[in-house]
């Protein structure tokens, strides 16, 4: 009879109902228990010994993890509440780093390899930070000549009394390889000279590097020609392939397996703009245009105020990487009481220099102006044009992360079937700059000047206006500029300036301020700006980043709203 009485004291200080411990732990393991530990409900004593004996488990397997390999676990009744109470115990020091790799290696890589080592004698020991440091010494021995390089041996020996952990590494980084001729699978309409004009960087008889497979990778798969790209050292036996070597190199040729994208593609598109209004669009484009390889890129877009129409075909890139196009296009616009007709033709050269984009064009244009209340005028230009692009972001999409810096000139001549001498210099600036995971600034700025005794006879397109979404919010989309009639036509000086700061609330959803200012004038001298601040939502959509703004228009003493969006089908 006595010894039933524990037992019922302890069946007594139980709740009646079932119950969820709470967790007891110190603040360095507390936030890894609670959100990998699954503690589970106790209802009576037997309950409570099982999971105990369950946490004793879970607890070690978790904090054996992060190098606590001897802790404590208690369930105890405090009170009204159960307790879970976990000791992590002292942490576990790495004791001992022992690194071999094998192998026909030569010795100063070798040595920079182990120097590179991530893990040294005397930090904590954590599963995650072991697991990245082996894999992180395979990836530097795989990246240059050693394709075929393995980890033959790891081992982490811990001494829970010593509180220490021994690591040793064996790895063997195999025989060396260069790049064979490449081994192009998967084409039916194009040819493999297609191919060989988008490599660049593997070149038969070199040594192997894996991020100029990588390059190889990237810049098919950027081309519009194919739907796949898959692209790899085809290696067979790398014993048997070592044995054969009689320079003490394998050489092996580069597989690259392709799957052709259609060359037809039909699409539209509908949306809004607080610049140009409602508009609809649709474009076509064919990849083998003429069965010759060549981009035909054909499009309309018809908006409220704006309607545009163009056709351009691109060759693919030659030996130098170069891809020249010509093309064609018409407008017809009326945007502050300016209506705008015209058609141009052109030739153009991209290049990608490293990080930044060139492009060289010469277009002619015909224009006539309509403003209203003012003498209609038609005006023609001959330019040659050069432009330089330079971006830098982890996100392309995302502005708010990186730098984007953007130069353009060039002119036209009296002597060359052009109106009006002139020489058009424009230059733009972006930086983002992250304060946090849920703050962001983002600076932006254009300087625009086209040098000529006067506007008259330049094209508008060589002149400036301003104002609109992403340049000065707060007034009408290029309502900023001269005055002629009741028109605004473009200046031949341009200056804006703009600051934002975002918080974002959650994931893909934020709340902006900001504050723009800016103007485009015809005399330098009477440059004044207009300034606009304001709030905005923010949406990380799978496009990119969209916006509302509601800006308050200094100048005018006006609010506007502007917003973009555009829904493609």
């Amino acid at each position: 009879m006595h010894k039933l009485l524990p037992l019922a004291a302890l069946l007594l200080a139980l709740p009646a109902a079932a119950v969820v411990p709470q967790l007891q732990a110190p603040d360095d393991v507390r936030e890894l228990l609670e959100n990998f530990l699954e503690i589970g409900e106790v209802s009576d004593a037997p309950a409570q010994a099982a999971l105990e004996r369950r946490m004793q488990r879970a607890v070690a397997a978790l904090l054996a993890t992060e190098g606590y390999f001897s802790p404590s676990v208690a369930l105890r009744q405090q009170g009204e509440q159960l307790l879970l109470r976990v000791d992590p115990g002292p942490r576990s020091l790495i004791g001992s780093v022992h690194i071999d790799i094998a192998g026909d290696l030569d010795p100063a890589r070798r040595e920079a390899l182990v120097r590179s080592w991530k893990l040294s004698a005397g930090q904590p020991f954590r599963q995650a930070d072991w697991d990245d440091a082996k894999q992180s010494l395979l990836a530097d021995l795989l990246a240059v000549d050693h394709a075929a390089a393995r980890l033959q041996e790891t081992s982490a020996e811990v001494d829970p009394e010593a509180h220490r952990v021994d690591l040793r590494v064996i790895a063997d980084a195999g025989p060396r390889y260069r790049f064979g001729d490449l081994k192009i699978s998967g084409l039916q309409r194009y040819s493999p000279e297609l191919v060989a004009r988008f490599n660049r960087s593997v070149r038969p008889g070199e040594g192997y590097r894996e991020d100029r497979l990588l390059a190889l990778q990237a810049a098919l798969q950027s081309a519009p020609y194919f739907a796949s790209v898959s692209v790899s050292l085809e290696r067979g036996d790398d014993d048997a392939a070592a044995a054969a070597a009689a320079d003490g190199w394998v050489t092996a040729p580069v597989r690259v397996q392709l799957r052709e994208r259609q060359p037809y593609q039909v699409s539209f598109s509908v949306g809004f703009s607080t610049n140009t209004g409602a508009r609809a669009g649709a474009t076509y484009r064919n990849h083998d245009f003429l069965g010759r390889a060549w981009d035909l890129q054909t499009g309309v877009r018809l908006a409220q105020l704006q309607q545009t129409a163009s056709a351009d075909v691109f060759l693919p890139p030659d030996e130098e990487q170069r891809r020249n196009g010509v093309g064609i296009a018409v407008e017809n616009s009326d945007i502050e009481d300016l209506g705008i007709q015209r058609y141009a033709i052109g030739a153009t050269r991209l290049q990608q220099l490293g990080s930044v984009e060139q492009r060289l064009s010469l277009n002619w244009q015909n224009e006539r102006q309509s403003p209203q209340g003012a003498p209609s005028t038609t005006n023609r230009a001959l330019t040659a044009q050069a432009g330089w692009t330079w971006r830098h972001a982890v996100d392309p999409l995302d502005p708010a992360e990186g730098t984007s810096l953007q130069f353009q000139v060039g002119g036209g001549s009296k002597q060359l079937l052009s109106d009006q001498n002139f020489l058009r210099t424009y230059l733009r600036y972006s930086q983002g700059i992250p304060l946090s995971a849920n703050n962001a600034l983002l600076f932006r700025g254009e300087l625009g000047a086209t040098f000529a005794p006067s506007s008259a006879g330049i094209p508008q397109d060589f002149l400036f206006r301003t104002g609109g979404s992403n340049t000065v919010r707060g007034y009408a989309y290029q309502s900023l500029g001269v005055q002629e009639g009741s028109a605004i036509v473009g200046g031949r000086y341009l200056v804006t300036m703009s600051g934002e700061y975002t918080h974002w609330i959650k994931p893909t959803w934020g709340a902006a301020v900001f504050v723009d200012a800016g103007n485009a004038v015809d005399d330098w001298q009477a440059m004044d700006l207009a300034v606009g601040y304001g709030v905005g939502a923010r949406w990380r959509s799978p496009a990119g980043p969209l916006g509302i703004d509601l800006a308050y228009g200094q100048r005018e003493g006006k609010l506007r709203l502007d917003f973009s969006l555009a829904i493609p089908f």
